[in-house]
């Protein structure tokens, strides 16, 4: 398995670091547009288009690509970041992309949603719809967020852990269907190797990052960041200090969660409770 590409900050601006990223990866390879249309099937026009910046493409070409080169999730990331410019926190959203793309180790906080990395595709459509998103703008965020789901795929996938406060499991999809489905995957990711996670019940009571969806990342040259994001901006956090404070609070959050033993039942528990459509 391809080690995980650095991305630098070469670009400022989403679709051209993209496109910029695009020709990088060809060149490197010494292909030109044409021989990488043979290889992969498509007319070698558009990603002559896509490395002008004349065009994004969609997610599946984008997907094609990433599995091509061995950047899994990487083009997928940075295509959404050109699709969804969103200036308020975008900034800091590609700093984080570049370091989460060359992360050792993962460990997340969800106060209130699972986090992208656990989503299905019913989850995360309806907490996109939620957010305003609709038409062709919504299904290319659909499948970049379901395409980001590989960074947890093959031999080098990074530890992930993820503490969930009851609050996220508490608040069902309005597709009962669906939201069988997201517990069912939940219950699935329990059995993979490199995945912990963890159930904070309510009756756990106070903790310190009750209104903070938070991400660590462990860096190969020993440090860790933090990314803290709500409904409306994102914050990378790389001062030392910082990152000390909010690793405590998250500490004392997985010591009042429950085993990942216990977590998988407490899950199992919640399905059970979910009323049973006849029509599936």
């Amino acid at each position: 398995m391809p080690t995980r590409r650095v991305v630098t900050g070469r670009s400022r601006e989403p679709r051209a670091r993209f496109a910029e990223e695009l020709r990088l990866l060809r060149t490197a390879r010494g292909e030109s547009l044409r021989q990488l249309g043979e290889r992969l099937g498509w007319d070698w026009s558009l990603f002559g288009k896509m490395e002008k910046g004349e065009t994004l493409g969609g997610p599946e070409v984008v997907q094609a690509l990433d599995t091509y080169y061995g950047t899994p999730g990487l083009l997928l990331a940075l295509w959404e970041l050109a699709v969804s410019d969103k200036s308020q926190f975008l900034e800091g959203y590609r700093r984080y992309m570049a370091l989460e793309a060359d992360a050792t180790s993962l460990w997340h906080f969800a106060v209130s949603v699972l986090p992208g990395l656990l989503q299905t595709e019913g989850y995360a459509r309806e907490l996109l719809v939620a957010g305003g998103l609709k038409g062709e703008e919504l299904d290319q965020q659909v499948e970049a967020r379901m395409g980001r789901r590989d960074l947890l795929e093959g031999d080098s996938a990074p530890p992930f852990r993820s503490v969930l406060s009851e609050a996220v499991l508490r608040t069902p999809l309005h597709d009962v269907a669906e939201w069988r489905t997201q517990l069912r995957h939940l219950v699935e990711m329990f059995e993979r190797p490199d995945v912990t996670l963890h159930v904070l019940p309510f009756s756990a009571g106070p903790y310190g990052l009750d209104s903070t969806a938070l991400m660590f990342l462990r860096l190969p040259d020993g440090r860790t960041v933090a990314y803290t994001e709500n409904a409306h901006r994102g914050e990378l956090i790389e001062e030392s200090h910082s990152v000390d404070w909010l690793q405590r609070g998250y500490d004392q959050a997985r010591d009042l969660a429950l085993s990942p033993a216990e977590s998988r039942k407490f899950v199992l528990r919640m399905l059970e409770e979910v009323p049973c459509d006849p029509s599936i």
